[in-house]
């Protein structure tokens, strides 16, 4: 076994919880008070920690939320890591939507998306968060192909199925703001128009 197949470290997993925890106290007083009207250091006391701390794993106040962004779109790339080579993609979406395979929308992510929509800080960290994960869809796409992950095409689907996950999650943060109990269902509707729509190329 590789180091990069084991097991994270101790060290490792403790890091992440840290860094997920900061992320729900920041959404939580970007929630209640606006994300101008909140600072790192109250953000470093709600979780017990010192601002130097807090300033050890984010740059920023906004960046403390990129650990809740990301969870969604690892759990996308993980689920597609299983995506037989005989099976096309709405298929095999649609097949692990039926079987209840998506991941839980968790209120705090959802607010936090709704919340990117007006904050342009908060914002630039979605799409960064996008960005880091464009490699590895291409990636994906790549060994599925044969093809390089430098390739033009495979670039370009890597971008389209990308951006199909970000319109569905934030159509499905829109769309069922006032619905606290939209789950799987909403959210599988949300991807799977997102990915047809992706799946239609264009046609203008």
């Amino acid at each position: 076994m590789t180091r990069t197949d084991a097991r994270p470290t101790l060290a490792e997993r403790r890091k992440a919880a840290l860094r997920l925890e900061i992320a729900t106290e920041a959404v939580r007083l970007f929630t209640s008070q606006g994300v101008t009207g909140t600072t790192g250091e109250q953000i470093a006391r709600a979780v017990g920690i010192s601002s130097r701390t807090l300033w050890r794993h984010f740059p920023t106040k906004e960046s403390c939320v990129l650990p809740l962004l990301t969870v969604g779109l690892e759990s996308a790339v993980d689920q597609l890591s299983h995506w037989p080579p005989e099976t096309a993609l709405l298929d095999f979406v649609t097949e692990s939507c039926r079987d209840g395979e998506l991941p839980p929308a968790a209120p705090v992510i959802l607010d936090l998306i709704r919340m990117t929509s007006t904050d342009p800080a908060l914002r630039a960290v979605w799409l960064q968060a996008h960005d880091d994960a464009l490699p590895v869809l291409g990636e994906l796409l790549a060994r599925r192909t044969g093809a390089g992950a430098d390739d033009l095409r495979i670039r370009v689907h890597a971008a389209t199925i990308n951006g199909a996950l970000r319109a569905a999650a934030e159509d499905f943060a829109r769309r069922y703001a006032e619905d606290s109990e939209a789950a799987g269902d909403e959210m599988a509707t949300c991807l799977l128009a997102a990915l047809r729509a992706a799946s239609e190329g264009l046609p203008y």
